[in-house]
C-alpha cells in the first residue's frame, strides 16, 4: 500500500513515476493489426485498448474489477456563499450514498464497478482559502494517505468521484494557480449559483491567488493552501494508481482540479489517465486542453460524484471485448489487406 512519509516522499513519488509497458503496448498495436477490421476502424476503441495493455502490462488487458471511490469534504469558503447549497448537504449526500440512493450508486451498479465512499472529517470545514490556508502539512499529509489508501490491491481501472459543497471554487483556484489566468477564466456556476453567488466565487478565488499564490512553491503546499480534504484524497489516489500502475478514468472539473497541481510538477502524471467527459462546469474544456486529454464523452453532465467516469466505464469494457474477443484474419480465414488482388482500374 502506498503511504506517503511526509510531503517530500509524496514529492520525491512524484518525481519518479513508473512508465507505460511498452512491449505490451507493442504487442496488442500488433493484435490490432491482425483483428478482422480495416486498420483504425474502430477509432478510439482501438487507442483505449493499447492504452490498457500498456499499464497493465499484458497484450490482452482486462476490467472486470473496476473501482470507484467517492471521496467528501467539507470547505471553509462555503462561507462565503459561493454554492447554491448550504454545507450541510455534504454530510446529508454521503448519507444517500451509503443508503444507495444517489446517482453514483446508481451508474457504479449499472457499470459494474464497486463502490467505497470516504468522507474526510466533516465535522471540521477546511480554512477559508480566501483567508487563510485550506489545510495544515499535517492535515493535507493526511488526507493524500487516506486517498492513497483507498486503491484496492486487485484493482484494474480506478475512478474517483467527491462531494463537497463550495468545491468548485477551491477547484478553480488550483487551476489558475496550476495553468494561468483569473478567476473569472476557470469559474462556473457549479451547482447552479446566481449571478451574485458568481461575482462572490470570483472575488474568493481571486483573493485566495493573491493570499497564497507566492507560497505555492510545489504540489503539495499548491493543493496544502488552495485545496481540500476530498480534492487532497484524489490526488492521493491518482498517485496511488500510478504508482501501482492501474490506469485511470478521471471524472470531472474538481476530480481534474485535484491533478492539476502534480501536472504543474511533473507533466507526465496524466499518462495513465483517460478523460471520461467533458462536463458543463466552465473550466473543464480548458482544463482538459491544458492536462493534454481528449475526453471520450461530452453529456453536459455537472453532478461529480463520479458519475461521468462511470458512465466511460461501458466504453472501456466494449473496447476490451473488441481487442480480447475478435478473430485474427488467420482464424477467421479472412483474407487481410496484404493479400487483397491489384485495385481495379
Amino acid at each position: 500500500m502506498t503511504r506517503f512519509a511526509d510531503p517530500a516522499a509524496f514529492a520525491a513519488a512524484l518525481a519518479a513515476l513508473p512508465a507505460t509497458n511498452q512491449a505490451a503496448r507493442n504487442a496488442a498495436l500488433q493484435r490490432q493489426s491482425c483483428l478482422t477490421k480495416p486498420p483504425g476502424s474502430l477509432g478510439r476503441l482501438e487507442d483505449i485498448a493499447v492504452f490498457m495493455a500498456g499499464w497493465q502490462g499484458r497484450e490482452r488487458p482486462a476490467a472486470d474489477r473496476v473501482q470507484a471511490v467517492a471521496f467528501a469534504g467539507n470547505h471553509g469558503v462555503a462561507a462565503q456563499g459561493v454554492s447554491a447549497y448550504p454545507p450541510e448537504v455534504t454530510a446529508q449526500m454521503v448519507a444517500n450514498f451509503e443508503a444507495g440512493g444517489a446517482a453514483i450508486n446508481v451508474l457504479t451498479r449499472a457499470c459494474g464497478a464497486t463502490l467505497s465512499i470516504v468522507a474526510l472529517d466533516l465535522d471540521r470545514p477546511t480554512g477559508n482559502i480566501a483567508r487563510e490556508p485550506a489545510m495544515s502539512a499535517e492535515e493535507c499529509l493526511d488526507a493524500l494517505n487516506r486517498g492513497a489508501a483507498a486503491l484496492a490491491p486487485d484493482t484494474q481501472l480506478l475512478l474517483v468521484g467527491e462531494m463537497g459543497i463550495g468545491n468548485t471554487t477551491p477547484a478553480a483556484a488550483l487551476c489558475a494557480q496550476a495553468f494561468g489566468g483569473d478567476a473569472a477564466a476557470w469559474i462556473g456556476r457549479g451547482t447552479g449559483i446566481d449571478d451574485h453567488g458568481l461575482a462572490r466565487k470570483a472575488a474568493a478565488v481571486d483573493a485566495a491567488l493573491s493570499l497564497h499564490g507566492p507560497h505555492c512553491t510545489d504540489a503539495f503546499e499548491t493543493l496544502r493552501r488552495l485545496g481540500g480534504r476530498e480534492i487532497a484524497a484524489m490526488a492521493g489516489a491518482f498517485l496511488a494508481a500510478r504508482l501501482a500502475r492501474v490506469p485511470v478514468l478521471l471524472d470531472g472539473f474538481i476530480a481534474c482540479a485535484a491533478i492539476a497541481p502534480l501536472a504543474q510538477a511533473n507533466a507526465q502524471v496524466t499518462d495513465h489517465c483517460l478523460a471520461a467527459h467533458c462536463s458543463a462546469e466552465t473550466g473543464h474544456a480548458r482544463l482538459l486542453a491544458a492536462l493534454g486529454l481528449e475526453p471520450l464523452l461530452r453529456l453536459g453532465l455537472r453532478l461529480g460524484e463520479g458519475s461521468g467516469a462511470a458512465l466511460a466505464v461501458p466504453l472501456v469494457k466494449a473496447a476490451l471485448a473488441a481487442h480480447n474477443g475478435m478473430a485474427t484474419f488467420e482464424e477467421a480465414a479472412v483474407a487481410g489487406r496484404e493479400s487483397a488482388g491489384p485495385a481495379a482500374g
